[in-house]
């Protein structure tokens, strides 16, 4: 008895540590699989006399989740990237078998976001939405979360108090670095604008404020114009950009807080034979990355949808099975800052 391996003698031979074994065998929190089959050779190979235990862990049957997203246009570059890193997050999952059910917006109709939402909280465990904010998506997360349906708000946080939580960037931050970049990238002081997608976005609100409140700290002499609203449209931007650099010739510094960059780096392409006006943008797509390189951009500040996603599903499992008791909580990302120098 005394040479009989123990929870140490598989933890050694498997690589891993006493604990993950001691997990793997009384199933008090999930193994991965692969970690799982590495203890179970372990057992195996020592004559461990659980090993049985490990082996029927490997072959019950995986829980099954269903997964809800809910983004905006299915043509935009972005949002083309961030439902492929949702796929690939899901993939890399070993401990359920998850199915992701994600649907596009076509519009930033409240009506038709409550629409979706209240779609797929009848077949999903959890609901990941970008949303913007309005009193009848509230009814429906609160309908969903009595439901137990957990409802987290991605990018832009809608439905505060009510939904589980928000993942996404710290967007008051957001605004001010990109009033940070501008203010230091202009040396002579003048005229700065922002474009917002919509007055529903929260998220944007926060972006103008933060830009606006760093702008007043410079006390440089900076004036920001009033908020111009695209509804994150290439054509809107591309027009508004058109109108904004007619009406103000002498402007210096321009924001996109929201989507329709493509439309400011267009009319500033037209109108400028070369970079005039310090243009900070979000996201790095083919437009932005060919505009930094050339000058029209100064910075594009981005979302690391890899880490959101896998972040996201953690969560969406993790809420799913009452482990995780962050309800209206919220999960900030470090956003990724591109300069033309980094490309």
């Amino acid at each position: 008895m005394a040479d009989r391996p123990t929870i140490k003698d598989v933890a050694r031979e498997a690589g891993v540590s006493a604990t993950t074994v001691d997990r793997a065998l009384n199933g008090r929190s999930v193994v991965r699989e692969d970690t799982l089959r590495k203890i179970a050779d372990a057992a195996h190979r020592i004559g461990y006399h659980g090993q049985g235990i490990f082996q029927s862990r490997l072959e019950k049957p995986l829980p099954e989740i269903r997964l809800g997203f809910i983004l905006l246009k299915k043509t935009q570059e972005f949002y083309k990237n961030f439902e492929r890193e949702i796929h690939h997050a899901i993939a890399q999952r070993r401990d359920v078998r998850a199915t992701a059910d994600i649907r596009f917006s076509s519009s930033q109709s409240p009506q038709e976001f409550a629409e979706l939402l209240a779609d797929l909280g009848a077949t999903c465990d959890a609901v990941a939405c970008t949303a913007v904010n309005d009193q009848r998506l509230n009814q429906v997360v609160q309908d969903l979360q009595d439901r137990e349906v957990i409802v987290i708000s991605i990018l832009n946080d809608f439905a505060q108090g009510i939904r589980h939580s928000y993942l996404g960037l710290n967007n008051m931050k957001i605004g001010r670095l990109a009033a940070w970049m501008i203010t230091r990238t202009v040396h002579d002081p003048g005229k700065l604008a922002v474009f917002v997608g919509g007055n529903r976005w929260h998220g944007h609100d926060l972006r103008e404020v933060g830009f606006r409140s760093l702008v007043r700290e410079t006390g440089r002499g900076f004036t920001v114009l009033d908020t111009l609203v695209n509804l994150e449209t290439r054509q809107v931007t591309y027009e508004a950009t058109l109108d904004l650099l007619h009406r103000h010739p002498d402007l210096k510094g321009l924001y996109i807080a929201g989507g329709g960059m493509e439309g400011a780096i267009a009319a500033l392409r037209e109108v400028h034979d070369r970079p005039r006006v310090a243009l900070v943008v979000n996201e790095v797509t083919a437009e932005s990355r060919n505009a930094l390189i050339d000058g029209y951009v100064v910075m594009a500040i981005s979302t690391p949808l890899p880490e959101l996603c896998h972040r996201l599903i953690e969560l969406m499992v993790r809420s799913t099975r009452g482990e995780d008791d962050s309800a209206s909580g919220q999960h900030f990302l470090e956003p990724k800052i591109v300069l033309p120098e980094l490309l």
